[in-house]
């Protein structure tokens, strides 16, 4: 399958769930190829073939964008090396869950959330803790005995009910002893941290030399400016006075491939509930699809905070409503 038909099922698979669905991110390079919401979840979503592919700068900007735009990053693809990915089980690649197409269908269609999850040694399964003490009290089994059915140590047995996960082989012996569900699904949307030790967010990049004298302005202007390298926009700046008002930024002349970048951040601002700003040299036009377009002479001459962000938000609500 070509990635175009790829990320074509994908998308559909997606608006078939009830996600509203941004334009693809048809640009380069590029940490993720859509943004989609369901009610309050937000995903950036990278589609892949071979999720080989998906390096280790891609999952740090991914992770960090997950954490301003409040959203869920996640791959979707169907092979790693020459093995297709197993249904139903979630992966990680540098800290960010991966799913199969048939795992992400049974998630968002069949509200089927996966079981199991890789790790390295092999592939896991939470245990509830509290429901594996129970059904070893009730039945006046001490720590030891459990664990000699097991065939594991005392200790072992004492961090599975102390919330350890464990192999699908142990689960799958625990379920049997005691004739009791004793798994939880891994909650990719919510907690899928809580199954995979990743490290704290990554440190931002630093800006552009050429966007330092925006991000300077917007700064004063007290927006706190997280620059991106692999995104559609140069950056994702909060509003310290409101912290739910986040602006996705871009600055360049105003050319052909700036006016699609306006575009695809209109559709990701729609999406993600975001604005979104291109700053420019020379525009003909106050905005794009719900970009606001701000000349670099105008936000020079801006008195003072409040007028820029008044700008921002007139002429990116201007062309929503028109």
């Amino acid at each position: 399958m070509s990635r175009t038909a790829l990320v074509g099922n994908v998308t559909a698979m997606l608006e078939d769930a009830g996600f509203t669905v941004s334009d693809r991110c048809a640009i380069r390079p590029k940490s993720f190829d859509v943004a989609a919401r369901r009610r309050n979840n937000l995903l950036l979503v990278k589609i892949l073939g071979n999720i080989d592919a998906f390096n280790e700068a891609t999952g740090h900007e991914m992770r960090r964008l997950g954490t301003y735009l409040r959203a869920t990053p996640l791959v979707i693809g169907l092979r790693s090396r020459d093995e297709d990915l197993k249904p139903d089980v979630v992966y990680f690649r540098h800290g960010v869950p991966v799913l199969s197409p048939d795992t992400a269908y049974n998630l968002f269609i069949e509200d089927i959330p996966p079981l199991i999850y890789a790790a390295p040694g092999g592939l896991y399964v939470n245990i509830d803790g509290d429901i594996l003490a129970d059904e070893r009290e009730q039945r006046e089994w001490s720590l030891g005995r459990l664990a000699s059915e097991l065939g594991v140590s005392r200790r072992t047995v004492s961090k599975y009910e102390d919330g350890m996960n464990a192999s699908i082989e142990v689960a799958m012996a625990l379920e049997e002893l005691f004739d009791t569900e004793l798994t939880s699904p891994v909650d990719v949307l919510e907690g899928a941290d809580e199954v995979h030790e990743s490290d704290p967010t990554p440190a931002d990049p630093d800006a552009d030399p050429d966007d330092e004298e925006v991000v300077a302005i917007l700064t004063r202007a007290g927006f706190r400016v997280h620059p991106t390298l692999r995104s559609p926009f140069k950056a994702v700046s909060e509003d310290e006075e409101d912290e739910e008002d986040v602006v996705l930024t871009g600055h360049s002349q105003f050319t052909k491939a700036a006016e699609k970048r306006a575009r695809i951040m209109g559709s990701i601002g729609r999406v993600a509930h975001t604005r979104s700003v291109y700053f420019v040299d020379k525009a003909s036009r106050e905005s794009i699809d719900g970009t606001a377009l701000v000349e670099r002479d105008e936000l020079t001459e801006m008195r003072n905070a409040e007028e820029l962000r008044e700008v921002i938000r007139e002429r990116s609500k201007r062309e929503r409503a028109a």
